[in-house]
C-alpha cells in the first residue's frame, strides 16, 4: 500500500490498554486525512483497533500481521 505516514508509532511490547491510548493521543493531534502507522506486539490490539475504528469514525486503511506483530494504518476522519 502507498499510503502517506505522518506518524508511526512503535508500541511493541505494550499491553492492552496502552497501545490504543498512545494511538488515541497521537491522533487527536493529527489533522484530518492525516494517517498514523501503528506497530503493536499485543494480540489483543487485533480486536481494539478494528472496534475503535467502528466507533470513532476513523478509518482502519490497512492491518498487517506477521509473527507477533500487528502493524496498523489509521486514517483520522
Amino acid at each position: 500500500m502507498l499510503t502517506t505516514v505522518d506518524l508511526e508509532l512503535d508500541l511493541s511490547g505494550l499491553t492492552c490498554p496502552l497501545p490504543l491510548l498512545k494511538t488515541k493521543q497521537s491522533l487527536n493531534k493529527l489533522h484530518s486525512g492525516q494517517v498514523v502507522k501503528v506497530i503493536a506486539t499485543d494480540p489483543g490490539s487485533e480486536r481494539d483497533f478494528q472496534v475503535f475504528a467502528e466507533q470513532s469514525g476513523n478509518q482502519l486503511l490497512e492491518f498487517e500481521k506477521a509473527d507477533n506483530r500487528f502493524v496498523y494504518w489509521i486514517r483520522k476522519s
